[in-house]
């Protein structure tokens, strides 16, 4: 078993503007109080994350009308580093595509600082992949388009087809090939989206 998740850490480098994470201490043992307890605030887009499609549409599922097994079940991890915009050609050997799909584009198990020049997928990559059959697609990289991008047309693809999108995720050092994913976003109503644990297994 393989966590390909992001740890949410103090200090944990955001999306450039958005909200960042923070465990504030409120009961402590320490101060009298039966029990430790603490706040939690963060991005429903911070470290490894679902997109849910009302992200980028406005009529588009919340997370809560997402089937969970979307994230759950077959899918392959396929390295694509070293791209601006991850093309349709990396599809050209690979065979039988599970209905999940991971795309390691060369980002490190640890960010140090926000990863400004991160691969983005291509809008083309994206309507392949639907044609294919494919429900999910995943990356390493923060988000499916890049940092400075206005029309957000791998989002728009993906709102063009009805697939779903699982970002940042960390698969330094997984092989390619075929896994299976567990993938479990929290549980919350009316999200846009949500932070995820998401592990791999070996097949039998």
């Amino acid at each position: 078993m393989r966590d390909i998740s992001r740890s949410l850490t103090p200090g944990h480098p955001n999306w450039p503007g958005d909200e960042p994470y923070l465990l504030e201490p409120r009961l402590r043992i320490a101060r009298g109080d039966s029990v430790n307890t603490a706040l939690l605030s963060t991005s429903t887009h911070t470290a490894t994350h679902v997109d849910a499609p009302f992200h980028y549409d406005d009529k588009g599922r919340k997370l809560h009308q997402i089937p969970l097994e979307v994230y759950i079940g077959r899918c392959r991890v396929v390295h694509a580093p070293g791209f601006e915009l991850v093309p349709e050609s990396v599809l050209e050997q690979q065979t039988h595509l599970p209905e999940r799909v991971l795309f390691y584009t060369g980002q490190r198990a640890h960010w140090a600082e926000f990863p400004t020049d991160f691969s983005a997928l291509s809008p083309q990559l994206v309507r392949a992949l639907h044609a294919r059959g494919v429900r999910l697609v995943g990356t390493d990289a923060p988000s499916v388009d890049p940092l400075t991008s206005k029309t957000l047309d791998a989002h728009m693809a993906f709102r063009e087809t009805g697939m779903y999108i699982l970002e940042g995720l960390n698969l330094e050092g997984v092989s390619e090939g075929d896994y299976e994913l567990i993938c479990l976003p929290l549980a919350l109503a009316e999200a846009d989206g949500a932070p995820a644990r998401a592990i791999l297994r070996e097949l039998p």
